[in-house]
């Protein structure tokens, strides 16, 4: 962190990041528990059986998101998109998968192609380690280009098992989808008996209690969300069954559906669910991106940027930015210089340009003013 009093207006921050330690309390403090804390590895952490905090989870899960109809809970974001690539193979008896350039979807194998995230801060075209057969099947495309999308379908006929997509996209930036491109990769999963994957580990209760996909209006066949140390999977009841040992597909984690996890999600939903949580996120980052993207334009630089309630982005270009290509045309060393010129001012943004930011329900109207002072002197 910047300094011991600073703002956090970091990447991947926890949307109810003041929560913490109340979280804490209610996993150790119910009175089956207490020993547990003595030997935590063997109790707290990993039980190895369902448990009320999982199915209460589930449960809100499969209540909040349009999609679910059944989840399955994992450790990570990255263990769910391996996950669900399985099943979706699985499901459609395909193997090839459309992937975004610039969407980041955790760093197993098959996704490490033109990723997003750290792989765009560093520039890197793919990770050494990677064999080619691992990422023969996956094809990819510009974001928001539906011809490419359409394209590679006409190409690779009955062979595409998915789309997988960023519905936000978060690790270039931050891009919304224009108005028909969602709707078009919905018509054409449809229409070829291919899958649409949402990956919501970024946007998942961020944007809308139901996702993005609840504030898009589009519904996917699969979603996966991530969290505080959780990842999970969940979707259409016919596909999820699939998964063992309801069906032949084997998934397995030793710490899936931990207590802590599970706790977590429990209470920070709760706390999502109540009344003017949205609202707060709305305000405040529309108070922070615009207070930011002005203090650039006085002084004179080529800035645009954007934000959906929790979510935001400044762009060091004139824009507009619709995909990584645009993305990439910022200008990387102004970035830095006022990334390194904001950490001074005790304000810890994402160290990228190539990363999102977030609000969280612990952000106050104080925080945002400081904020966009410090970037009037920076």
């Amino acid at each position: 962190m910047a300094a011991t009093n600073g703002v956090a207006l970091s990447w991947q921050l926890n949307l109810s990041q003041c929560q913490i330690p109340r979280l804490i309390f209610s996993i150790v403090s119910r009175p089956e528990k207490r020993k547990a804390v003595k030997v935590i590895n063997a109790f707290l952490y990993c039980f190895k059986a369902v448990i009320l905090e999982l199915r209460l989870l589930a449960e809100m899960v499969i209540s909040a998101v349009p999609s679910i109809e059944m989840v399955r809970f994992v450790n990570s974001g990255t263990e769910a998109c391996m996950g669900v690539l399985r099943l979706a193979r699985a499901f459609t008896g395909r193997s090839k998968i459309v992937k975004f350039e610039g969407c980041y979807h955790g760093h197993a194998d098959p996704f490490l192609v033109k990723a997003g995230s750290g792989v765009a801060t560093l520039g890197l075209p793919d990770s050494p380690g990677v064999p080619k057969a691992a990422t023969h099947d996956t094809l990819t495309a510009p974001y928001n280009d539906i011809s490419a999308v359409k394209s590679l379908f006409d190409d690779n006929k009955g062979e595409i098992a998915a789309i997988i997509l960023e519905p936000v996209v978060g690790n270039s930036g931050f891009f919304p989808p224009k108005p028909e491109f969602l709707d078009a990769t919905r018509n054409i999963t449809k229409e070829t008996g291919a899958l649409l994957i949402f990956d919501e580990v970024m946007t998942g209760f961020r944007l809308a209690y139901g996702g993005a996909q609840e504030y898009l209006g589009i519904t996917p066949d699969l979603t996966i969300r991530g969290g505080l140390p959780v990842g999970a999977y969940g979707g259409r009841r016919d596909i999820m069954e699939m998964v063992a040992p309801a069906g032949p597909m084997h998934q397995a984690g030793t710490l899936s559906g931990n207590p802590l996890a599970m706790t977590a999600g429990i209470h920070t939903l709760k706390r999502l669910n109540q009344p003017g949580a949205y609202e707060h996120l709305d305000k405040i980052t529309s108070e922070l991106t615009q207070g930011i993207l002005d203090a650039g334009k006085k002084t004179g630089h080529a800035m645009c940027g954007g934000y959906i309630s929790g979510m935001f982005v400044f762009f060091f270009t004139d824009g507009p930015v619709h995909n990584f290509s645009d993305a990439k045309k910022s200008d990387t060393a102004k970035f830095a210089k006022f990334y390194r010129g904001m950490l001074e001012e005790g304000v810890y943004f994402a160290p990228s340009q190539f990363e999102a930011g977030f609000t969280s329900l612990a952000h106050t109207a104080e925080h945002i003013q400081r904020t966009v002072a410090a970037a009037d002197k920076v």
